[in-house]
């Protein structure tokens, strides 16, 4: 089994819609697929109706949360959406969205950038705005290269120029609440430095001993010995170790199935969640 755990469509910051990125997941050679858009579950219900025969959705998201000043990444797999105090939070986030990038907006034209918030909510469309659509803006006015050279100290980054906090759950409240709901949390690519700060190592056991499930292993942010300590790391702390591409259609270079999580680990995932089951294709 090939299965990649951690993507993202158009109802966030990605360029496939959550139809085309089943597709492609199938094409791919995929047998499981998370859907795992930021701090929304907008796009399960298109994937759903359009997922292919031979292929499995499993639901998620991936919540925006901020521990001791830094900012990191919970995916949640498998919870009942309808959970209202989760759903309560995932809807603070996401209003906290626009107002966060349009500020992120006015500090780049202060430092003589000549993008607009108009550009940034036509690249944004429909979905939850984010980082990503600023850099794909800073791309076509011909700032930056690509958008990962846009993740700098110089602009995105979190300890960029242009940086702007934005409501985030404290991740301790992520796991507790994700739990709740019947789910089960993986903290996403825990160590990747280039993004700005990372939490450190005695964060994350904090974690694991509050319920965290498991850590992103393999992902192309982490380099060959980043995966490798962070492999002991799940081993030392009793969790689930994943891999997966963290896909965003054309706004990044990795591809659907470059990361893959081992099929007992996710077997494992499934068996722990209790408010939803994966979603088997039907040749949608």
């Amino acid at each position: 089994m090939r299965i990649d755990l951690h993507t993202h469509s158009t109802a966030s910051d990605g360029t496939d819609t959550p139809a085309e990125l089943v597709r492609g997941a199938a094409a791919a050679g995929l047998d499981v697929v998370a859907l795992t858009d930021h701090d929304t579950v907008g796009g399960h219900a298109e994937a759903r109706a359009a997922l292919p025969e031979g292929l499995t959705l499993v639901t998620g998201a991936e919540l925006s949360c901020r521990i001791d000043g830094v900012s990191l990444h919970m995916l949640a797999y498998l919870f009942d959406p309808e959970e209202p105090e989760l759903a309560r939070e995932r809807e603070l986030v996401r209003d906290d969205r626009v107002p966060r990038a349009q500020g992120m907006v006015a500090k780049l034209r202060e430092l003589g950038v000549p993008i607009t918030w108009e550009q940034v909510a036509r690249i944004a469309g429909d979905g939850a705005v984010g980082r990503p659509h600023i850099a794909t803006a800073l791309v076509d006015l011909g700032v930056v290269a690509s958008v990962s050279d846009a993740f700098t100290s110089q602009w995105l980054a979190n300890d960029g120029r242009a940086y702007v906090e934005k409501h985030e759950l404290d991740p301790f409240d992520a796991i507790r609440l994700v739990k709740a709901a019947g789910g089960v949390t993986v903290f996403a690519h825990p160590l990747a430095v280039k993004r700005g700060s990372c939490v450190p190592e005695s964060a994350i056991a904090e974690l694991a001993a509050a319920g965290l499930d498991g850590i992103e292993v393999d992902h192309m942010d982490h380099d060959e010995p980043t995966r490798a300590r962070l492999r002991g790391m799940a081993a030392d702390l009793g969790l689930l170790p994943t891999g997966s591409s963290d896909y965003h259609g054309s706004r990044k270079t990795c591809r659907l199935g470059d990361y893959t999580t081992d099929p007992e680990i996710y077997g494992e995932i499934v068996r722990r969640a209790t408010g939803a089951f994966p979603v088997p294709g039907a040749g949608g």
